[in-house]
């Protein structure tokens, strides 16, 4: 073949694709994705799913035990992981990571954010809000009856871990921490408070349809920097780190180590997998508030959206090229 016969068929190869298209791998084995317990991730999971599927793949869908999600992850057992927050600071995850069981597939693209909140009426009752200081003077009005000299701060069911709750106490404010049973009865404390217009305080998170739904304003607390997490004399309180803030961070995706030589595609895809907030928070509100499932939720948005992901799918697959 001549030079110029060479370089037309390279042409042709590289617009059908197939240069540039990854192997599909073992497309005959399903492809576990954990879904955790939250409804985002799991608006998150069955969107990717969707697009795997598309792609050609069987998926299966796993309830994980948060406990235990990253030693299953680097065991195999489930295949890939959607919505890892950095800003709770997963110290689990990081050591599987590190250790080479996991490999991080990148940013979700999510503008993620956990907090102390409360509603936006209680800076009447507790003034100086949203500065954090303000909660020592006022931490009674959270009380049960409102009237005692502790309050109530609602924070993360226990299976999350206790970021929120760590920062009240190391902030030494009086309030009694009570974990919540699940993100529902989070969401519950905050409907039945504007109900009564009842003071309420509680960890949460954005992006959620709740944060818009009822205004809520975040606690403006120290600045976070490296040293408050490892340093006591860092911060207002000298005999407790992590006195300060979250951190903003990423939310990351992650796969089981063996994926890629599994599934070269299907990583390819997931790497490139993306869901802004104002894609994601809107569906959250379809789930929670009008009763949809999330996969219903999910498949919804894959049929409206398909410019914004089916190219994501064509470039590792080569599908739809010609």
């Amino acid at each position: 073949m001549n030079f110029k016969a060479f370089a037309a068929a390279l042409g042709a190869l590289a617009v059908s694709g197939a240069v540039h298209a990854a192997d599909m791998g073992d497309a005959g084995t399903p492809i576990r994705l954990s879904l955790n317990n939250w409804t985002g991730q799991h608006l998150s999971t069955y969107i990717a799913g969707g697009m795997l599927e598309e792609a050609g793949y069987t998926v299966e869908y796993v309830e994980s035990d948060p406990a235990a999600i990253y030693d299953e992850l680097a065991a195999g057992d489930v295949h890939a992981l959607m919505e890892i927050w950095t800003t709770s600071s997963p110290e689990d995850y990081y050591a599987v990571r590190d250790s080479g069981g996991v490999e991080e597939l990148g940013d979700m693209g999510l503008d993620a954010r956990n907090g102390v909140v409360f509603p936006p009426y209680v800076a009447q009752m507790c003034p100086g809000l949203p500065d954090w200081e303000a909660l020592r003077d006022c931490a009674g009005i959270f009380s049960a009856d409102g009237k005692g000299k502790r309050g109530i701060y609602v924070g993360y069911p226990e299976s999350w871990g206790s970021p929120g709750a760590d920062r009240i106490r190391a902030l030494g404010l009086p309030f009694d921490v009570v974990a919540a049973d699940s993100e529902a009865a989070i969401v519950e404390q905050f409907q039945n408070a504007y109900k009564e217009k009842r003071p309420v305080i509680a960890t949460f998170w954005a992006p959620h349809w709740a944060m818009s739904s009822y205004a809520l304003q975040f606690v403006r607390l120290p600045k976070p920097e490296p040293a408050c997490f490892t340093d006591p004399s860092w911060g207002p309180n000298p005999k407790a780190a992590g006195d300060c803030d979250f951190y903003r961070g990423g939310v990351m995706k992650a796969s089981w180590s063996g994926f890629k030589a599994r599934w070269p595609a299907a990583h390819e895809i997931l790497k490139n997998y993306e869901l802004s907030i104002w894609d994601q928070q809107p569906l959250i509100g379809l789930v929670d508030v009008r009763g949809e499932t999330p996969q219903g939720a999910a498949r919804g948005w894959l049929a409206v959206n398909r410019a914004k992901w089916m190219p994501i799918v064509e470039e590792a697959t080569g599908k739809g090229r010609s």
